[in-house]
C-alpha cells in the first residue's frame, strides 16, 4: 500500500512540474456571447488548450463588456492585465496599426486570398505593431458592403454628402474618395446612430447583420463595391504567458495561430452568408448587386488610396508579404 502510494505520489508531483498548478485565463469581449467570436475564438481556444492540459488551463470569456465596456480599449486591457486575452479591431486605433491597416484596403489582399493567410505571411512587418502580447490570431472579415438607413446606393454621386461610419483611417479614406463624410465610432454604437439618423450608413461586413442587430434598423444594401475588409486581432498578455509552466505556454501554442485565424475567419463568412441571406428575403428590403460597369466606376474612384496609403506608413515590404510577391 505504501509503496503504490509513493508511485502514485510522485506522479501526481512529476504531472504538476510539468504542467503547474491550475489556471483560468480571463478572455475579455466587448460584444454579446452569441457573437460570432464566442464560438468560433474564445470556445475553441478554451476547449484545445483545455483537451491538452487535462482541465489543468482554462479560458473563461467575460461576454459584454463586462471586464470593460470600451471596445477602443481592447488591447489596452490585456497589456495592462485587466484581461489575459481579448480580441478587438486594428481601425479603433489606427495610427498603432498603419502596417496592419494595410490588408484592410480595397484590393490590398487578391479576393481569392483568405485574408488570415495575408497576415501571417506578413507577420515579420506587422509584429512590432503588437507590443507586450502574445498575438494569438490574426484574420479578416469579408468583404465591406454598404449597409444603409435607407439611401440606395448605385454610384459613387449616391455617397457624395452622406455620413458613412467606418471603423478606422484606411475606410475613412475610402469614404472620402467616394465623396461621403466619414464618422468613426464603435460598432456596438452604429445602432442606435443609424435609427436616430446620427449617420446614413455604414461600411462594414455583413455579418454585422446579426451579431449587431443592424439589420433591424437598415434598409438598403450595396454589394460588390472595392471597400477593402475589416482587421481583427486576439491577443495575450505576453508576461502572463510567459508566466506560464513550459506545458500550458505549449497548449497555448497549439491552439493559436494559423488554425484559429482560421477559425475566425471562416465563422465570420458563414455568418455574413447566412444573415444576407435574410436579408435578400426580407421584402422590405432593396439590394443592388452592382454590375461590372458600376463596379469600375467605384473602384475608379478609390484608385489611388492604396498607393497613398501605403507610402504614408513605408508600407511596401508589408503589402508585398501580404500578395505573396
Amino acid at each position: 500500500m505504501t509503496m503504490r502510494f509513493t508511485f502514485a505520489a510522485a506522479a501526481l508531483v512529476a504531472a504538476l512540474g510539468t504542467a503547474g498548478a491550475a489556471e483560468e485565463l480571463k478572455f475579455a469581449n466587448f460584444t454579446p456571447p452569441f457573437h460570432t467570436i464566442n464560438a468560433s475564438v474564445i470556445e475553441v481556444l478554451g476547449d484545445k488548450v483545455s483537451a491538452e492540459t487535462d482541465g489543468g488551463l482554462t479560458v473563461r470569456g467575460y461576454h459584454g463588456g463586462e471586464l470593460g465596456a470600451g471596445p477602443v480599449e481592447q488591447y489596452v486591457r490585456v497589456v495592462q492585465g485587466v484581461a489575459d486575452i481579448a480580441w478587438g479591431l486594428p481601425g479603433y486605433t489606427s495610427s498603432q496599426f498603419g502596417k496592419t491597416m494595410i490588408a484592410e484596403l480595397p484590393g490590398a489582399i487578391p479576393v481569392d486570398k483568405p485574408g488570415y493567410e495575408a497576415l501571417w505571411a506578413a507577420f515579420d512587418e506587422i509584429k512590432g505593431e503588437f507590443p507586450a502580447t502574445k498575438v494569438l490570431a490574426l484574420w479578416t472579415s469579408e468583404p465591406n458592403i454598404m449597409i444603409m438607413r435607407n439611401k440606395v446606393i448605385r454610384t459613387p454621386d449616391d455617397l457624395k454628402g452622406l455620413k458613412i461610419r467606418v471603423a478606422g483611417a484606411t475606410a475613412a479614406q475610402v469614404a472620402v474618395a467616394l465623396g461621403a463624410t466619414p464618422v468613426q465610432m464603435p460598432i456596438n454604437e452604429v445602432y442606435n446612430a443609424m435609427q436616430t439618423g446620427l449617420i446614413d450608413g455604414v461600411f462594414t461586413g455583413a455579418s454585422t447583420l446579426s451579431d449587431f442587430k443592424l439589420s433591424e434598423v437598415a434598409s438598403s444594401y450595396t454589394l460588390g463595391a472595392p471597400l477593402g475588409r475589416l482587421t481583427f486581432y486576439t491577443v495575450m498578455n505576453e508576461a502572463k504567458y510567459e508566466s506560464l509552466s513550459p506545458a500550458f505556454r505549449k497548449a497555448i501554442d497549439d491552439a493559436s495561430g494559423m488554425a484559429l485565424s482560421k477559425s475566425a475567419e471562416d465563422a465570420w463568412l458563414k455568418t455574413a452568408n447566412a444573415a444576407m441571406d435574410a436579408a435578400r428575403a426580407d421584402a422590405k428590403n432593396t439590394v443592388v448587386d452592382l454590375t461590372p460597369e458600376e463596379v469600375d466606376a467605384f473602384s475608379k474612384a478609390v484608385a489611388g488610396v492604396v498607393d497613398d496609403y501605403v507610402k504614408s506608413v513605408n508600407g511596401e515590404a508589408t503589402i508585398a508579404a501580404m500578395r505573396g510577391n
